[in-house]
């Protein structure tokens, strides 16, 4: 088991499951049972979830509003972790008090409310996408320092850029924006796992951000609560591996 970082570099931590939706005509995607799900959610979680945000997008027609999340769950005002729901989507966040064991709760109990209050789940309710999303960030000057050399030497990528690009020209070897994304076949749990590191921000700061994810669509989505718990174990696992690997080093002692 792995120690918790005192310092760690957690953005947010997110799962997100969709499940089907019904297309009366060509490009309108909709849930007859949405409305009902909503007042439903709530009555099942409002004990630990008691805090109802309407968010913009609820406005949106129901045509339109396919995998868009609409209403938000929290324990408070602006307050972590959370539960959001939207036609063919359900989601649970989390930020700086995130604890796996504690998050991995939460997962499940939002997916088996959702099988337990979905109508007919048994026959109606057809998962098609499984994620699991961890963004993380460390302040970084760009203008000072070199990304590159610190992905190479603190976070074992190594990206060569042809050097002669800039030779003659007048283009500043500094990126003003960095976006590299790379997306590897997963056999355990079946599906993909993504990586991608990106030159943004945080509380104002430059930062690099990564975000390591897993991610199963379509045939390689388990059918069943217990396959999706099983899921849920395996893709945690895995971006855990992949986390710790990358930052070993300097970067670990840092968040230690």
């Amino acid at each position: 088991m792995r120690k918790i970082l005192k310092n760690k570099p957690l953005v947010e931590a997110i799962f997100e499951l969709r499940w089907n939706l019904q297309e009366p005509a060509r490009g309108i995607k909709i849930d007859p049972h949405y409305k009902l799900l909503i007042g439903r959610l709530y009555d099942k979680l409002h004990n630990e979830y008691p805090f109802h945000e309407q968010l913009p997008a609820a406005t949106m027609p129901d045509e339109i509003a396919g995998y868009i999340v609409q209403h938000r769950f929290r324990k408070d005002k602006n307050k972590w972790p959370l539960i959001q729901i939207g036609p063919g989507i359900i989601t649970v966040n989390d930020t700086q008090g995130y604890v796996w064991e504690d998050f991995e709760r939460r997962i499940i109990q939002a997916v088996n409310t959702l099988f337990e209050i979905y109508p007919e789940s048994k026959n109606s309710l057809k998962v098609n996408r499984l994620l699991l999303r961890y963004i993380d960030a460390i302040a970084f000057d760009f203008e000072r320092d070199n990304i590159f050399t610190f992905l190479k030497e603190k976070m074992k990528t190594k990206i060569n850029l042809y050097q002669n690009l800039f030779e003659g020209t007048r283009v500043k070897k500094i990126p003003l924006g960095l976006d590299l994304k790379f997306s590897f076949v997963s056999a355990k749990p079946k599906g993909a796992v993504h990586l991608r590191f990106v030159r943004g921000k945080t509380k104002e700061s430059d930062a690099l951000i990564w975000e390591t994810m897993v991610e199963s669509v379509s045939e390689d989505v388990p059918e069943t609560q217990n396959k999706i718990a099983d899921w849920i174990k395996e893709a945690h696992d895995l971006t855990d591996n992949w986390f710790f690997k990358l930052i070993e080093g300097e970067l670990l002692r840092r968040f230690e």
